[in-house]
C-alpha cells in the first residue's frame, strides 16, 4: 500500500470516530481525533486508563497550536521555532477539544 494510500485511510478512519496506529519518534502512538468524545472515550478504555489522567495532543505548526491552546505563552514560540526536534510542552486552558 502506498504511503498516500494508507494517510487517506488513516484520515478516514478518524474522520468515522475510530483509532488508529502511528509511529513517533520514539514508540508507536494510538490516535484519535481529539474533537472526538467518544473516539476519546474508545482510546481510554483500550488502555484502561482512568478518565482522571489527561492524554497527549499533538499539534504540527503554531496555527494549529493556537486553535487548541487559548493562552500560548511567548516563551513557547521562541522554544518551539528553534527546536531541533519534537518537543513538549504542557499548556494550561485547551480549547475546541472534547471535554474529556
Amino acid at each position: 500500500m502506498e504511503t498516500n494510500e494508507e494517510i487517506n485511510n488513516a484520515l478516514s478512519v478518524l474522520k468515522r470516530g475510530g483509532i488508529i496506529l502511528y509511529p513517533t519518534d520514539t514508540v508507536w502512538g494510538i490516535g484519535c481525533d481529539a474533537t472526538n468524545a467518544d473516539a476519546i472515550d474508545k482510546i481510554y478504555a483500550l488502555k484502561k486508563r482512568s478518565e482522571e489522567k489527561a492524554l497527549i495532543c499533538l499539534v504540527s505548526d503554531f496555527k494549529m497550536l493556537n486553535q487548541f491552546v487559548e493562552e500560548v505563552p511567548e516563551v513557547a514560540y521562541d522554544i518551539l521555532k528553534y527546536a531541533a526536534k519534537p518537543t513538549t510542552i504542557i499548556y494550561d486552558k485547551p480549547i475546541r477539544v472534547a471535554e474529556n
